[in-house]
């Protein structure tokens, strides 16, 4: 008898769905390296992993995004420019392969490939190179980096010298504070559960007064529910299929943001392609953004609000402009779909992660990678399906369908820390900001009894969400697990906290909302 997470699989295959993500994954994820023990020869255990490191290292090679290119550069190879019924994403995907092999050849000291092939080129191919990664953007794609520059920096300026002003904090008052973080969390439990849909929930995002969380599910509509009542305030319907992505913007539902309500509040992404901009008087779209070939997984607005990325099973993300509903940049980079996209507190980085397990840290300012997240070996080894910045702006957060959640670190360049966080798929997670969000500006620092300053709670801990029916809460300081959250019958797909502290809400495949907290309604 087929197993149900697999029959259910099946069933959406005839139904025409396409790709795979989150919601089609099974709920058991084990992974199991082979090795001898497990019955499989030193030999071949050795070529399994060797093919699964060279496609890793394929996954990172840069190649031209014109397919015309890409049969050239098959023909300079000496192989076939196309194979029956290749398209040109999977013949971008050999390309890459490709040129993985001969890279490690090269480094082997085989023979019978040309290695030195780049190089013999002269400055033609290097210009031909450069052209693969940069090529000539729109005049309103020059002006959005420079307005994103101009601000950014003031922004990092800020930052910049808030931290330094807490670094001068001494570290007894750091440990002292940090216990009493991890304290207060250990009180959250259960408050409320509301079903959400006829359907599982696919998203939920907490509106930024931390009154209002919009939830979206599998059939396409969105319920914005009242906290912490859980009351239905009122259901978004413009999507006729899953709801994968929502995202508030920066400042609604704030009065002293002056963000109106017939304006842009929010914004969605669902399965059929298409990004929905939606105000909170009307129950239909204001504006729908379309051009993704595939699933619209993640959309997130820039903290500017000028502008909104999203991201896509077409392997791509894009970067539109919310005033005149435009797209201003198609970005490629993935060799399979992305599933999840972020922007740095300042608004000068995006990160990208998705199902061919790599992350990518872009610059917004110039449209260069400035950082792979792969770590040689030392990244995912599954699908990234959360992916969340840290307060200090330098920080970010991956969570894989391996179970992991990961911390990377843009100064560095390198990965500084991770915890196996669940025994299933991590299907989100979401870094706590805090108050001092600079969209806001940075909020007076809290004093002791004696007028000290203590440190910021925001950073402190993170959230996340699994396929193993948990919502876990960490500690960023030295990943610990503070707390984990039962009460979900099913797996849980998406999790956030509000900016205030107070709430944890969640959403999952059993058609509920639930709300966590303190009993006293504090917050930690």
């Amino acid at each position: 008898m087929m197993h149900p997470s697999r029959q259910a699989y099946v069933e959406d295959a005839q139904n025409g769905d396409r790709g795979i993500s989150l919601e089609d994954l099974p709920t058991d994820h084990d992974y199991d390296m082979p090795s001898a023990s497990a019955g499989i020869a030193p030999e071949k255990a050795s070529a399994i992993l060797s093919q699964f490191e060279r496609k890793r290292r394929a996954a990172t090679i840069a190649v031209p995004t014109d397919d015309g290119r890409v049969r050239a550069r098959l023909r300079e190879l000496g192989e076939p420019i196309t194979l029956f019924g290749e398209g040109p994403a999977e013949r971008r995907d050999r390309l890459r392969e490709l040129l993985a092999l001969q890279s490690e050849q090269a480094a082997a000291g085989g023979e019978g490939v040309d290695v030195e092939m780049e190089d013999a080129e002269g400055e033609d191919g290097a210009e031909d190179q450069e052209e693969e990664f940069y090529t000539q953007g729109t005049e309103e794609l020059l002006q959005a980096r420079q307005e994103i520059a101009r601000f950014s920096l003031p922004r990092a300026k800020r930052r910049l010298a808030d931290l330094k002003e807490e670094s001068g904090i001494q570290l007894r008052t750091h440990v002292k504070f940090r216990k009493h973080v991890k304290e207060r969390l250990q009180g959250f439990e259960l408050q409320g559960s509301q079903t959400a849909g006829d359907r599982h929930v696919s998203m939920t995002r907490i509106a930024p007064n931390g009154a209002m969380v919009a939830a979206g599910n599998w059939g396409g509509s969105i319920k914005l529910i009242e906290i912490p009542t859980l009351e239905e305030k009122g259901t978004l319907r413009g999507h006729n299929n899953k709801v994968s992505g929502l995202s508030w913007y920066p400042g609604a539902t704030v009065p002293e943001r002056g963000v109106s309500a017939d304006t842009v509040n929010l914004a969605s992404g669902g399965a059929e392609g298409h990004v929905n901009l939606w105000s909170l008087t009307k129950d239909t779209p204001l504006s729908t953004l379309q051009g993704h070939g595939g699933r619209v997984c993640r959309v997130e607005f820039h903290p500017s609000g000028r502008y909104l990325a999203s991201a896509s099973e077409d392997t791509s993300w894009r970067l539109w402009d919310i005033e005149t509903t435009t797209e201003l940049l198609l970005q490629e980079g993935h060799s399979r779909g992305v599933y999840a996209v972020a922007f740095n507190t300042d608004g000068s980085l995006l990160a990208s992660a998705g199902l061919d397990s790599i992350g990518r840290i872009w610059d917004l300012r110039s449209g260069r990678t400035v950082m792979i997240l792969d770590g040689h070996m030392d990244g995912h080894i599954k699908p990234i399906h959360g992916l969340d910045w840290g307060s200090n702006g330098h920080r970010v957060l991956t969570g894989s369908a391996d179970g992991w959640i990961k911390c990377w670190d843009v100064r560095k360049v390198q990965r500084i820390g991770g915890i196996g966080a669940h025994s299933s798929a991590v299907s989100d997670l979401r870094w706590y900001k805090g108050l001092d969000d600079p969209v806001e500006g940075t909020v007076q620092p809290e004093l002791d009894e004696k007028g000290n300053r203590l440190p910021k709670k925001s950073g402190t801990c993170f959230v996340s969400s699994g396929f193993d029916n948990k919502v876990n809460i960490f500690s960023a300081d030295d990943w610990t697990l503070v707390q984990t959250l039962h009460g979900h019958t099913g797996p849980v797909a998406s999790v956030d906290i509000s900016r205030d502290g107070k709430w944890i809400v969640s959403g999952g495949h059993d058609r509920t909302v639930k709300l966590w907290g303190r009993n006293d309604g504090q917050g930690f």
